[in-house]
């Protein structure tokens, strides 16, 4: 069975949004445990402006005194060429770059246009010159809550044009939760043979109850790279009603039980999405960590055994 790889983003996505602001030994020592669980990647932090996250100003710090985990890559968001500066004094394992491929979502996200977005980001891919590996994430590419379809011509594009300037990878991301499974089978069966050489990863929402059925066709599709949050924490602030990254411990339940190899310790990651609520103060959408993993066996009431008898 081919091996899925997974990254977690919890620590940049999901805390992102978060309200109050969650301490830097709570970040550090989630991401240690997340390093531990068989994770491919771990998104650890971005680095934007303060002014624009606070919730992540302490990106130097969390890079610092994260502990390295051999075989696990430590990503981060970098939005723009001082971004990048100060990522390489973090020493992360890969940059990852974003855009939108719908206009409207790039002017409300990142407040300009796509091709001044693609200008930006090709000026970092040249300042970086290969020294780290880039990965881009196209948000909105199953569709934007303003304008409704991207064409998936219109994603092939963006795709082509960054593979075009060396990066690693591209991640398609569906920002909004937009995306069916046959839509996805459809994109990943293309870009598969349009891009070879990619490092694919696919990034899906679980606004509208589709998370986990889009990766089991993106799986099905031949695709091995998925992003995921856990407990499902996180959410475009910028995409009207898009809360709910899907849940890592969901999807990577799913696959074990249908016998994919994720390499992932799954009981660790549920206990530590149980102990998620008391980090950010709020219960989050996962569903495994309520419910308990299929293997987690209950014992029977006590009248079973005397109806047993009675039979």
């Amino acid at each position: 069975m081919t091996r899925i790889y997974f990254n977690d983003v919890v620590t940049r996505d999901g805390f992102q949004i978060e309200p109050n602001f969650i301490p830097t030994d709570d970040k550090v020592r989630l991401i240690d445990e997340l390093s531990d669980c068989g994770f491919a990647k771990i998104e650890v932090t971005s680095f934007t402006s303060p002014k624009a996250i606070p919730m992540l100003r302490d990106a130097e710090e969390v890079m610092g005194r994260i502990r390295r985990v051999p075989g696990v890559e430590y990503t981060v968001l970098v939005p723009n060429l001082r971004g990048a500066e100060r990522a390489f004094e973090s020493r992360a394992d890969e940059f990852n770059l974003v855009m939108s491929t719908s206009e409207t979502h790039n002017l409300a996200n990142l407040r300009m246009g796509r091709e001044k977005s693609f200008s930006g980001l090709a000026e970092v891919i040249r300042y970086v010159d290969g020294r780290t590996p880039i990965n881009v994430s196209l948000s909105t590419s199953f569709g934007c809550p303003m304008e409704g379809d991207v064409p998936q011509a219109v994603v092939e594009r963006f795709v082509q044009r960054f593979a075009d300037l060396g990066v690693r990878g591209v991640t398609i991301c569906d920002t909004t939760g937009m995306a069916n499974p046959d839509q996805v089978k459809k994109m990943c069966d293309a870009f598969q043979k349009q891009f070879p050489n990619l490092q694919l990863t696919l990034h899906f929402h679980n606004t509208r109850g589709m998370g986990l059925a889009n990766i089991l066709a993106a799986v099905q599709s031949g695709i091995v790279r998925f992003d995921g949050s856990l407990g499902g924490l996180g959410g475009c602030p910028y995409a009207p009603g898009a809360s709910g990254n899907v849940s890592s411990e969901d999807a990577i339940h799913m696959l074990d039980a249908m016998g994919y190899d994720t390499g992932m310790n799954i009981s660790k990651l549920i206990a530590l999405a149980r102990e998620l609520p008391k980090i950010v103060g709020h219960e989050v959408p996962g569903q495994v960590a309520k419910a308990g993993s299929t293997c987690t066996l209950h014992p029977e009431p006590n009248y079973v055994d005397e109806l047993r008898r009675a039979q």
